[in-house]
């Protein structure tokens, strides 16, 4: 087997959280709609680069996922960015907090927010195409 990158992430929320999910995750960081299958359940694929990288799952109930092993969290979601100084003037526009991260000897800048649900999203800016 060889991996070739990261398909997508999945975040499973109630019906009545899509539109918090819609507004921060296509509205605020500008993914877009696209296609979706005719699942019997409701959601969105939110796209990037034209993949789809983001899937809302809305069920009525959710539950914790079964594992991880006690010690261990998913972390973050981290998002390629560009815009760095324009992301900054928005978030600080909105009253959105964030803090960043400059990676020592990366030419790479993050940015960390939090979503509605209190899940960390990373915003990663490659320094050597911001100019």
């Amino acid at each position: 087997m060889q991996l070739d990158g990261l398909d997508h992430a999945n975040l499973r929320c109630r019906p009545q959280d899509l539109p918090a999910a819609l507004t921060f995750y296509r509205d605020l960081l500008g993914l877009t709609e696209g296609p979706r299958p005719a699942f019997d359940f409701p959601g969105h694929w939110l796209y990037a680069g034209g993949r789809p990288v983001l899937h809302l799952a809305a069920r009525e109930t959710v539950g914790p996922p079964e594992g991880p092993a006690a010690g261990v969290s998913f972390e973050h979601i981290a998002f390629r960015a560009r815009g760095l100084a324009a992301t900054r003037a928005m978030l600080a526009e909105r009253s959105i907090p964030f803090a960043e991260a400059p990676l020592p000897g990366f030419p790479l800048h993050q940015l960390f927010l939090t979503d509605p649900f209190g899940l960390r999203v990373e915003l990663t800016f490659d320094m050597a195409a911001e100019g």
